[in-house]
C-alpha cells in the first residue's frame, strides 16, 4: 500500500502541487501625495422613489455613504422642483419633496448634496430650461438652510436620449451660452458661494468637451461612466479589467481640461455604474462589488472631488424587464437593479424578486462600506507597488492617522492569493486589523442572507505582514 501512495504521488499532474501565486506588496509611507475626500462615497438619490421611508437613512450611514445626488439622472431635465412635477407625464413620488429629502435623507447623517438643474425644459413645457427657475431653486436652499455644495447644469444633455426642448437640442454651443450667459450668472446672484458645474463627455464626436470647456462659465465639471453595455456584460471584465479603462476615462477628462487651459477644475463623477441599462443579476452579484472597490480606489488615486454612484435606492429589474440573467455571469439573484441597498418587499418595479428588507446593504453597498474605512477627510494617498502574481491583484493605500490604510483586492475567481504587506519603515505594528468581503460572503445569498463584511484583530505585528486573500475578494488592512 505504501508504495502504491508513493507512486501515485509521484505520478500525479504538477499543478496539484502548485503554490498558491504570491504578490509583494510596498507602500510608500513617506512620500506626501494627494489628498483623500469621503465625498467619493455617494449616492444618487431619485424623485420617483419615496425617500420619506424608516430606515432609508440608517442604511446610508452604515453603508458609510457621505455625498448624495438629486433628483435623479435623466429626470433631471424634465423636473420642476416648485410644484414637484415633471414634464412629459415624467413620475415623482409625492413624498419625495426637496425639503423632505433634506429632512429623510440628508439631515440625519448630515450629507454633502448635489443637485441636478433642469436644462432639458422650462416650467411650462414648452421650450428649453429657465435659468431664473434654477436660480430660484439656489436662493431657496440657501434661505432655508438646505446647503448645496454643487449645482450642476443638466444631466447627459449632449446624448439623443435626454429630454432637451431648446431649438438645437444636445448642442454644445447652445448648452455653453445657455449656461454662460445665463445659468452661471443667475446662480451667482443668488448665492455667490454656489458651485456651478458642466456635463463632460470626452472623446465624443461630434466633440462636446472643446466647445463647452472653452466657452461656457464653470467651477468644476461632472462626468458620468458605465463599464458596459445591456447584454454585453461580462464577470471576468468587470472584476480584472473595467476599473482601469475608468482610470483612463478619468485622464480623457483632464486632457480635455488642459486642452482648454483649466487643469486645475474639480471632477465629480456624478453616475457611476456597472451597465447602462437593463441591470441584471451581475448588479446584485459580488462581481459589481469588486468592480466599486477598485473604482473608488481609481477615484482616490486619481483626486476626484467628488463622486456619486448610481442608484441608493430605486431601480430593481428582472428576467421580464429584460435584464441579463445569462448563467454566465456568477450569482444566485433572480433579481439584479441600479439599487445598492434594497428597495425593500417587493423590490421596485421587480414583483416577483426574493423579498428582502428596505435598506439591506446588497454587495456593491459592502464596496462602500469598506472604503469608509479607508477614504477619510484629511488623509493622504500613498503610492503602491506590487511584485510577483499581480494580474489578478490590485492594491490602494492612504494615511489613516500615525498609520496606514490598504485596501488589497484579489480579483481570480477561485484562487487565494498570498500578499506580503511591507510598509516603508515600518518594522513592525502595534496593531493590525483586516476587514474582507469576498465571494463565500456574499454566497450565502444564495439562502437569502446577506452577510456584511468579517473582521478580524491580529494584534501586534512583525512587518511585512504575511496574509492571505480568499478568491474574489476585497479586503482592508489598518496598521498602526
Amino acid at each position: 500500500m505504501r508504495c502504491f501512495v508513493l507512486l501515485a504521488l509521484i505520478l500525479a499532474p504538477a499543478t496539484a502541487f502548485a503554490k498558491t501565486p504570491s504578490v509583494t506588496v510596498d507602500v510608500d509611507s513617506a512620500s506626501p501625495n494627494l489628498l483623500v475626500t469621503d465625498k467619493i462615497l455617494g449616492m444618487n438619490m431619485a424623485n420617483w422613489f419615496d425617500q420619506t421611508q424608516a430606515g432609508m437613512a440608517a442604511a446610508l450611514k452604515t453603508g458609510g455613504i457621505r455625498a448624495v445626488r438629486w433628483p435623479g439622472g435623466s429626470a433631471s431635465d424634465t423636473f420642476h422642483w416648485q410644484t414637484n412635477t415633471e414634464c412629459g407625464n415624467g413620475y415623482v413620488n409625492p413624498n419625495s419633496t426637496f425639503d423632505n429629502f433634506f429632512t429623510d435623507i440628508v439631515d440625519p447623517d448630515k450629507l454633502d448634496v448635489a443637485v441636478t438643474l433642469d436644462y432639458g425644459s422650462n416650467a411650462a413645457c414648452n421650450a428649453g430650461g429657465d435659468p431664473t427657475e434654477a436660480a430660484a431653486w439656489v436662493a431657496y436652499a440657501l434661505a432655508h438652510h438646505e446647503p448645496v455644495s454643487h449645482w450642476t447644469v443638466g444631466n447627459e444633455v449632449y446624448g439623443s436620449w435626454e429630454y432637451d426642448l431648446h431649438q438645437i437640442p444636445h448642442d454644445p454651443t447652445t448648452y455653453a451660452n445657455a449656461v454662460a450667459n445665463g445659468y452661471y450668472p443667475d446662480i451667482k446672484a443668488a448665492n455667490p458661494k454656489a458651485l456651478v458645474g458642466v456635463v463632460v463627455n470626452p472623446g465624443n464626436d461630434p466633440p462636446w468637451d472643446p466647445i463647452v470647456l472653452s466657452q461656457a462659465k464653470y467651477d468644476f465639471v461632472e462626468f458620468h461612466y458605465y463599464a458596459q453595455a445591456p447584454g454585453q456584460e461580462s464577470d471576468a471584465y468587470l472584476v480584472g479589467q473595467a476599473s482601469q479603462d475608468f482610470a483612463s476615462a478619468i485622464m480623457a477628462v483632464k486632457t480635455d481640461l488642459a486642452a482648454a487651459g483649466k487643469p486645475d477644475t474639480p471632477i465629480y463623477v456624478g453616475e457611476l455604474g456597472s451597465v447602462y441599462s437593463d441591470p441584471g443579476k451581475q448588479s446584485t452579484s459580488i462581481t459589481q462589488a469588486l468592480f466599486a472597490g477598485q473604482v473608488l480606489g481609481e477615484m482616490m488615486n486619481a483626486g476626484i472631488a467628488r463622486a456619486t454612484w448610481w442608484l441608493g435606492f430605486g431601480g430593481c429589474n428582472d428576467a421580464a424587464g429584460g435584464g441579463n440573467f445569462s448563467s454566465s455571469l456568477y450569482g444566485w439573484q433572480n433579481f439584479g437593479g441600479y439599487m445598492v441597498f434594497s428597495d425593500g418587499t417587493p423590490e421596485y418595479g421587480c414583483s416577483n424578486a426574493t423579498p428582502v428588507p428596505l435598506g439591506t446593504l446588497l454587495p456593491t453597498a459592502r464596496a462602500f462600506q469598506l472604503f469608509a474605512l479607508v477614504a477619510k477627510n484629511g488623509e493622504h494617498v500613498r503610492p503602491v507597488t506590487a511584485t510577483g502574481h499581480t494580474s489578478n491583484f490590485r492594491a490602494y493605500a492612504a494615511t489613516a492617522g500615525a498609520g496606514t490604510a490598504v485596501v488589497l483586492f484579489n480579483t481570480d475567481e477561485t484562487k487565494k492569493l498570498d500578499v506580503s504587506l511591507g510598509i516603508a519603515g515600518v518594522d513592525s505594528s502595534s496593531g493590525v486589523t483586516t476587514t474582507t468581503y469576498d465571494r463565500a460572503i456574499y454566497d450565502k445569498s444564495q439562502n437569502n442572507v446577506w452577510a456584511g463584511p468579517e473582521k478580524k484583530s491580529l494584534g501586534a505585528q512583525v512587518m511585512p505582514l504575511k496574509l492571505t486573500l480568499p478568491p474574489w475578494s476585497m479586503t482592508v488592512v489598518q496598521v498602526k
